[in-house]
């Protein structure tokens, strides 16, 4: 009889573990898609700027923009920005529980809005633009009104949150331009969250939870008091100094180990191994930085010479130059010095807070 049990329990556990697995592999667009993954939806004001924050998290499949609670069927946007239909601007995001748990995505929700508004976000003023939870289970609307009650006792904002928690009924797709449109339109979706007052206000209310600015995509500069305590004389002296290293005697430049390697200053994501190549100059070289918006190019008179210097956006960390004698299809040679970098192992990236770039690095 215990044989038995014990043949019965293993058999549940590895159905259990197949399971398990599965759901973290199988495709979004299979018909087991509905099985294995779950769906949310949130309204934070403008959809461009609720897209960004929920793909970035290891476990999300999909977000899409669209339109919920209103009267009106198949609703276009110009139907709703009139704030006549009754809908709100939402995200629609699919994720695997596996991986993330609805509870996170409520964190990164509240993280991105001002849920004390009850007229709009930011600039974008009216009903169309409030903010909501959409739940679709029993279980979904208990852990929303919870998180919104833990919200409000923990005296994080003066006023009382004004976030509503609505029953899901139907959701509408935006059009096709609003989708992903904080990467199409890189350079005028970042004008628009600076000038709309979301990104300042984001920055200013978790300033003190560092790492929850570094999960959204902050990263600051320490002092200079922490700067000079932290770094080591070579790094204090590139990133801040506008320094060289010697070549072929610094950490990375012969480094082959999958990985990436961010600011070594403020942990900013710059630049992957995948994008790494042996440019015989001695110092690391990428034909191509892991985030554009991540790196700032500046012109450079020095010595003589005209170059282009590359520096951090966050922190503003002297890294390199750029130069045109590259390998890639761009012809970009990245030229960084070691000592403005940190390296993470491909192993130790999601435990660092750096797992929505595993996949660009694997390419699985």
């Amino acid at each position: 009889m215990q044989t038995k049990n014990k043949i019965t329990l293993s058999i549940v556990l590895s159905l259990i573990l197949l399971g398990s697995l599965t759901a973290q592999i199988v495709s979004r667009d299979s018909p087991l898609a509905a099985t294995y993954y779950k769906t949310a939806t949130f309204a934070g004001g403008c959809f461009w700027c609720m897209e960004a924050p929920f793909e970035a998290l290891d476990g999300v499949v999909e977000v899409i923009s669209g339109y919920s609670g209103g009267s009106v069927t198949d609703p276009t946007y110009k139907q709703v920005t009139s704030g006549l239909t009754g809908h709100l601007e939402v995200v629609q995001v699919s994720y695997n529980p596996q991986k993330v748990s609805y509870e996170t995505l409520l964190k990164v929700f509240w993280q991105n809005i001002d849920p004390t508004d009850g007229g709009g976000q930011f600039v974008d003023r009216g009903s169309q633009y409030q903010t909501a939870i959409f739940f679709h289970t029993d279980e979904q609307a208990k852990l929303a009104t919870a998180s919104k009650s833990r919200l409000d006792a923990s005296g994080k904002f003066k006023k009382r949150v004004a976030t509503e928690v609505i029953r899901f009924q139907r959701f509408w797709p935006a059009e096709d331009y609003h989708q992903d449109y904080y990467r199409k339109n890189a350079k005028y979706y970042n004008r628009y969250k600076v000038g709309s007052g979301r990104d300042g206000y984001i920055k200013k209310t978790w300033k003190d939870d560092k790492e929850a600015l570094k999960k959204l995509g902050y990263f600051s500069k320490p002092s200079q008091t922490e700067l000079k305590t932290s770094l080591s004389r070579m790094e204090y002296k590139v990133t801040q100094e506008c320094g060289t290293e010697p070549a072929f005697s610094n950490a990375y430049w012969n480094n082959k180990e999958a990985g990436i390697y961010v600011d070594v200053v403020s942990g900013e994501p710059l630049f992957s191994s995948k994008d790494k190549y042996n440019s015989g100059t001695g110092w690391p070289s990428f034909t191509r930085p892991i985030e554009d918006k991540n790196i700032i190019e500046v012109a450079d008179k020095s010595f003589s010479m005209v170059r282009t210097e590359v520096k951090s956006k966050s922190a503003d960390s002297h890294l390199g130059h750029l130069f045109d004698d590259g390998p890639g299809p761009e012809g970009m040679r990245y030229c960084i010095n070691s000592a403005s970098l940190r390296f993470i192992p491909l192993a130790s990236m999601e435990l660092e807070g750096y797992g929505k770039y595993i996949e660009q690095i694997t390419g699985r």
